[in-house]
């Protein structure tokens, strides 16, 4: 295929992970000739999902010095069946391996956060689906419950009583007029102190405070006044748009994200080449264009952005442990029964440590994702890595989770998502992209490829609206009478080469 290529492009993309794509459907959305390549044969890179068949050969290959993903194991758990009937085990499992769609970077989606805005108003949206959050939880008495977001649900919930729901309405009101003209007293009198002083200062009672601080807030003791209240009023924005919380969460996973942003860039033009790594690449310093070397074929590039690890524009670059990654599956979900009604669906669950100084994010997830056989359940945990040792990160959340539940783990997994430290001497113009970082939503991700963007096409909008096919209208034609044969010849290779990459990215899927 690459004998058919053009020998030159505004852009070359290596890496089809989130960011990376982000970049290449902005710049083809714009007009400018994009080549995008990944040595990989699949899309996503570390923001892709697996099936569970190749979720295990995957953290079975051997790293590359410069790999993003590291420090892999996992674990099968055979378990006896109690009633005797079959229980779920290995074999059961890898019957079913496509019904799976494993995440190694899972996200969750504020409702009116940055990548939600983003994909409406690119009208990428279209290429993907969601599931509103069911449960934002915390852990209480060494109990996992559902927090009310609503106004409905605080006043339905039996886990508050009357006062404490008055309180908690009371707080949130509060938080939610921050910033205004009639911001109180109070608000004027904490700027420069903590969010924690502020909320004993309201005299809320201790099981509000873990309310707002662990699942509300999702802040610490050292989080100043100021972002927790903007933290809050991020919360509060999202209420009510989707459903009863303010998360969404992508069907069949999150390694759809990227490859919607994959769509719209071979709509406009953008070319894709999986298992093409890069062999060798260098700077003309006459032409300022780069050259890169792939299957014996040389292509010249205006610009080049790279993902971390890929060689050879990774040789010299120092990568250290980023994210620590737990994944489970379990025929068994966490918690009672009234947060996993008719088989259960996404939960939500913020975790800190004993000490209160580190924090790791659980997302719970059941079939009617389309992330799983019916029956089973995925466990996403992640926290921020201190080591190289993802288990011994992540060790502390686990025994809360798992030390005293009735879960059934049949297979456990961890790894480690690993970031760049330093720039390639030799490849000093390229502009690299950075690794997944500890965040909930995609907005670090979002900044990146933004900022990116920028530095290459400064006067540029960053992915503007895509119209749809049946929005192509000819003047003078009747829009309703038109079809594929009655466009001009340049706007019906477009649509054709829209149909063309649907499809081919649907047999990818």
């Amino acid at each position: 295929m690459l004998d058919d290529l053009p020998e030159q492009f505004d852009l070359v993309v290596i890496g089809t992970g989130f960011t990376e794509s982000c970049i290449a459907a902005a710049a083809s959305r714009v007009g400018k000739s994009v080549l995008h390549l990944d040595s990989n044969e699949y899309y996503g890179d570390v923001w892709s999902s697996f099936s569970m068949d190749a979720l295990c050969a995957r953290l079975d290959q051997k790293p590359e010095p410069h790999s993003t993903l590291r420090n892999c194991s996992y674990t099968w758990h055979t378990r006896d069946s109690e009633t005797g009937e079959q229980p779920w085990n290995r074999d059961s499992v890898l019957a079913k391996s496509r019904r799976f769609s494993l995440d190694l970077c899972p996200r969750i989606l504020y409702a009116a956060g940055e990548l939600v805005q983003l994909l409406i108003k690119s009208n990428i949206c279209r290429y993907a689906e969601f599931r509103a959050v069911d449960h934002v939880c915390m852990r209480h008495n060494g109990e996992i419950v559902s927090v009310p977001c609503s106004r409905s649900d605080v006043f339905n919930t039996k886990t508050l009583t009357i006062v404490e729901k008055r309180l908690l309405m009371k707080f949130l009101t509060a938080c939610n007029d921050y910033g205004e003209d009639k911001c109180n007293e109070d608000s004027l009198e904490f700027r420069g102190r903590t969010f924690q002083e502020y909320l004993k200062a309201q005299r809320v009672t201790e099981k509000i405070s873990s309310c707002v601080m662990q699942a509300i807030a999702m802040c610490d003791p050292t989080t100043s006044f100021e972002e927790g209240m903007q933290r809050t009023q991020r919360f509060l924005g999202s209420l009510g748009r989707y459903g009863n919380t303010p998360f969404l969460f992508p069907m069949y996973g999150c390694g759809e994200l990227p490859q919607c942003f994959c769509r719209l860039c071979a709509v406009y033009g953008g070319i894709y080449c999986l298992k093409r790594p890069v062999d060798d690449i260098a700077l003309n310093s006459n032409s300022n264009e780069f050259l890169l070397s792939s299957a014996g074929k040389t292509l010249r590039a205006k610009n080049v952005v790279s993902a971390p690890g890929y060689s050879p524009v990774s040789k010299g670059v120092e990568l250290k442990a980023h994210i620590s990654r737990g994944l489970f599956i379990s025929s068994s979900p966490l918690g009672n029964e009234e947060l996993n009604k008719g088989g259960g669906g996404v939960n939500l669950l913020r975790l800190i440590d004993v000490e209160g100084s580190r924090e790791a994010i659980l997302i719970q997830l059941a079939h009617y994702t389309g992330a799983c056989p019916e029956g089973l359940y995925i466990f996403h945990l992640t926290t921020p890595a201190v080591s190289e040792n993802p288990a011994a990160d992540l060790s502390a959340f686990t025994s809360q989770l798992f030390d005293h539940s009735d879960a059934q783990i049949i297979f456990s997994s961890y790894f480690t998502i690993a970031a760049q430290c330093n720039t390639s001497v030799a490849a000093e113009h390229i502009h690299y992209t950075d690794a997944p970082t500890y965040e909930l939503d995609y907005d670090a991700a979002i900044a990146n490829a933004r900022h990116i963007f920028g530095k290459l096409f400064a006067d540029a909008d960053f992915l503007p609206r895509a119209p749809d096919p049946e929005e192509i209208v000819v003047d003078g034609e009747d829009p309703s009478a038109l079809n594929e044969h009655s466009l001009p010849e340049d706007l019906r290779a477009q649509l054709q080469n829209m149909q063309q990459a649907t499809q081919e990215m649907d047999i990818q899927d």
